[in-house]
């Protein structure tokens, strides 16, 4: 059931009662990318998806980052803000994790349970 993700750009879907909020979204699915995800940068317009990943850090990092860990099907397990220099604890049937700027995911809806769609660049109005 789970896709299998490439590095790239696309868009993040996350449905809400007063309709869906759209997200520009970096793809990291290489393990180079992964690796890299948002080390050395100082802001991110949208979200970054690490995939696969069940777990992150934000050693090195120079912001604080709200992360969501979303299982197979994309539903959000659960969401956390991290300041620089933490570890952050595997999660339990996470299979990817969503990253953006620390206090935005609330405003764009993402909390636990809710069902995320990832747009890809190529796959213009294809939801996952």
């Amino acid at each position: 059931m789970g896709r299998r993700f490439r590095d790239g750009r696309g868009r993040l879907v996350v449905p809400g009662a007063g309709g869906a909020v759209t997200v520009p979204l970096e793809i990291a699915a290489s393990c180079r990318a992964r690796t890299k995800g948002l080390l050395g940068r100082d802001s991110i317009e949208g979200a970054m998806l690490l995939t696969p990943a069940g777990s992150v850090h934000t050693l090195g990092m120079r912001m604080p980052i709200d992360v969501a860990y979303l299982d197979r099907h994309l539903t959000v397990l659960s969401v956390r803000t991290m300041r620089p220099g933490r570890l952050g604890r595997p999660r339990l049937r996470s299979r990817h994790v969503l990253e953006a700027a620390a206090g935005v995911m609330a405003g764009w809806g993402v909390r636990a349970g809710v069902v995320i769609e990832v747009e890809d660049g190529g796959d213009c109005g294809q939801s996952v």
